[in-house]
Parts: structure tokens; sequence; C-alpha cells
């Protein structure tokens, strides 16, 4: 691997932790329901996914949601993120190699899957079926967020593999 990636790779994991912390408190005054956040650190992923693929966008997520479970979240949230997170990875990597759909919709696809993946777990750990009833309005809220995640990281994917292809020239 080359060091220019490799630096690339350690400044995007940083920057998605950082905008994950962030995120976690802005999220609290921009809607009224618990957890819902606008997706920003799948930016990131987004961007890491479509330069480099899904092995170095793995890594990335993984290694931010590991951090972040680490440095501020406390039990079970670290567990209800790994399975939103990579349920959503998952899907965005097939969306993504089929080549029948935008970033954008990629995007879509890979916030109503972590909104999925986070409700399962959440059943899993607080044994309530209940939470089912919750599915709904966080995929309602999902697709907005999913659009504009997903035309941040249209634009930053653009402007960053332009620098990327330049200075391999």
């Amino acid at each position: 691997m080359k060091l220019r990636k490799i630096v690339f790779l350690g400044i995007m994991v940083a920057i998605s932790i950082v905008v994950s912390i962030v995120e976690a408190q802005i999220s609290t005054f921009l809607f009224i329901i618990p957890g819902v956040k606008l997706g920003l650190a799948n930016i990131v992923t987004l961007v890491i996914l479509y330069i480099y693929g899904w092995k170095d966008a793995l890594f990335v997520l993984v290694l931010r949601i590991g951090l972040v479970a680490l440095l501020y979240s406390a039990m079970p949230a670290p567990l209800m993120s790994f399975a939103g997170g990579i349920l959503a990875f998952s899907v965005m990597v097939i969306f993504q190699k089929s080549k029948r759909f935008s970033i954008i919709s990629v995007s879509v696809a890979g916030a109503l899957f972590h909104m999925i993946g986070q409700i399962a777990m959440a059943i899993i750990i607080l044994k309530t079926e209940a939470l089912l009833y919750y599915l709904p309005y966080m995929m309602v809220i999902s697709v907005p967020t999913g659009i504009f995640t997903g035309l941040i990281a249209k634009k930053m994917t653009h402007v960053f593999d332009k620098m990327i292809n330049f200075d391999e020239k």
C-alpha cells in the first residue's frame, strides 16, 4: 500500500471519528426521536468505497466504530452501531457493485439498512419486539438523510478522485 493512500485513509478515519462525535451532539437538537442521526460519518465510508473499494472502506468503518466506542460510547450503543454499520455496508457494497445505482441511491439504501440493523440489535439486547413500531419512523427519516449524505459523498468523491488521479500522473 502506498504511503499516500495510508495517510489519506488515516485522515479519513480521523475525520469520521470527529464527525461521529460531533454528530451525536448536534443530533439531539435536530431530531425529537432518540438515536436518529444525519449519518454524516457514512460520507467517509461512501467516499472510500467509491475511490478505493470495499476492503479499505470496511477497514475505515470498523476502525471508526471501534474507536468511537472506546472514546465516547457506552454499551449497548457500540453494538447497535456495529450491527447497523455492517448491515448498511453490506447492502451498499452490493448496490455499488451492481453498477445500476447512483452513489445517492447507495447512500439511501445504506441509511435504510443501518436503521434495520440498529433496531434488530436493539430488539435482541433489550428483548422487546415493541421496538419494531419505531422502525417505520426511522426509515422515513432515513430517506432524506441518505439523500443528503449521498449528495455530499458524490461531491467529495469527485473532488478526491480528481486529486488522487492527478497526483498519480
